[in-house]
């Protein structure tokens, strides 16, 4: 195989596959940092081999494998210059006499969501974490979806590593009893990592269809392990969500908001799919946050047109939601929805209320529909400061484009 396409196939496996090759290697490895370097050093190595080799059957086998040796060779050094840590024998030892199988690859990025979010780790680390090992986020784009400083996040992750180091946290799926208590955080983590591939942080592309695409998958991977209203409520949430993918873009890449999507568009398998998920998650009358949000998407999905959508119906779904998990942003979300039923002016003074408060107010969405409300009432300077403003705080280029035809069609 020439070298350019090695090259091209050695990149496609890294974008593919890195993340679940990494958390095989710190479940081998049981340290991240030593896992991050064998990583990088098995698809260096990959480069080479491969050009002279051919690419292996199994190259994510191979590439696991292959970091493993590394690190093997990275810890004999250590131990070479540190002969008198015991510890590090000790875990080289350990490390070499290990047996490890291909077959193991699959569930490893599950297990570790579960090391992540252990009850031993603070909590405010936990997600950042898994979004930074298991999702391959950058610091910024974690610290965006928290509203917080991307230093912040950093020192966080850096603690929860070494906790997870000092206390020996284990590398595994906790049992069944064990895993409603522990449930919450990974649920958290596995929506926050489709919300980034739904609509992410920064970039040329809308969506990050790996990120939508590995969430669902581990949503149905926890189904199987624990089959709860809520679990039933976040995957039928993301794959209702999912099926608008296609109508949201234009086919030059514009973003194309709800109400101007094209909704014969809509992937009506999932539509099907996250429908009869939620109808079965409700049906047991024990249910939180996830099923009213995927009650909420249902209805949108069920409404044959924008006009046709139930907004009353919405309305006191976020009505419900509001009491049981206060947000700001669940806040935001249902002045949009009694702008819809009531009028802009409404949905006005709900948003400029949350914003007095000094809440998300670094949160370019309040600013945009804010803008929107402004519009649509007349009032075109203040429109113009609030997209301007939006413009400010978002880095997405198809949200950037959005926001400035926005402001071409005021003038």
């Amino acid at each position: 195989m020439p070298g350019a396409a090695v090259s091209a196939r050695v990149e496609q496996v890294y974008r593919e596959d890195s993340r679940r090759i990494l958390a095989t290697l710190i479940r081998l490895l049981g340290d991240f940092d030593l896992a991050e370097e064998a990583l990088h050093e098995a698809f260096f190595v990959a480069v080479e081999r491969w050009q002279r080799d051919g690419v292996p059957d199994n190259p994510r086998t191979w590439l696991v494998s292959t970091g493993r040796f590394k690190a093997i060779d990275v810890l004999r050094r250590r131990a070479r210059f540190n002969a008198s840590r015991p510890l590090l024998i000790a875990q080289l030892e350990e490390l070499e006499q290990a047996h490890w199988s291909g077959e193991e690859v699959e569930d490893d990025r599950l297990r570790l969501i579960f090391t992540c979010c252990h009850p031993a780790l603070a909590a405010d680390a936990q997600v950042p974490l898994t979004l930074r090992e298991v999702c391959d986020l950058t610091t910024e784009e974690i610290a965006r979806a928290f509203l917080v400083a991307p230093a912040t996040i950093a020192q966080r992750i850096v603690r929860a590593k070494a906790k997870i180091r000092d206390a020996k946290i284990p590398y595994q799926v906790p049992t069944l009893t064990e895993l409603p208590e522990r449930l919450d955080s990974v649920l958290r983590v596995i929506y926050l990592v489709f919300n980034e591939g739904y609509s992410a942080s920064v970039g040329d592309e809308l969506t990050r269809e790996d990120l939508t695409r590995e969430a669902i998958r581990l949503g149905r991977l926890l189904m199987e392990l624990l089959p709860e209203p809520e679990v039933m409520g976040l995957l039928a949430l993301m794959l209702l969500h999912e099926s608008r993918r296609p109508a949201r873009t234009s086919a030059d890449g514009e973003l194309i908001v709800l109400d101007e999507q094209d909704r014969g568009l809509w992937d009506a398998g999932l539509i099907a799919e996250g429908c009869g998920l939620i109808e079965r998650a409700l049906a047991g009358g024990r249910f939180g946050p996830y099923c009213l949000q995927a009650a909420i998407a249902a209805v949108h999905a069920e409404a044959a047109t924008a006009a046709d959508t139930d907004w009353p119906q919405i309305v006191g779904l976020y009505d419900v939601l509001l009491r049981a998990v206060p947000s700001p942003v669940v806040e935001l979300n249902r002045a949009a929805a009694l702008a819809q039923r009531d009028g802009p002016l409404v949905g006005l003074t709900q948003i400029d209320g949350i914003l007095q408060r000094g809440e998300l107010l670094d949160y370019h969405l309040a600013h945009s529909a804010r803008a929107e409300f402004c519009r649509q009432l007349g009032r075109v300077e203040e429109a113009r400061a609030a997209y301007l403003r939006a413009l400010e705080l978002t880095r997405q280029v198809p949200e950037r484009r959005f926001l400035q035809e926005r402001l071409r069609g005021l003038d």
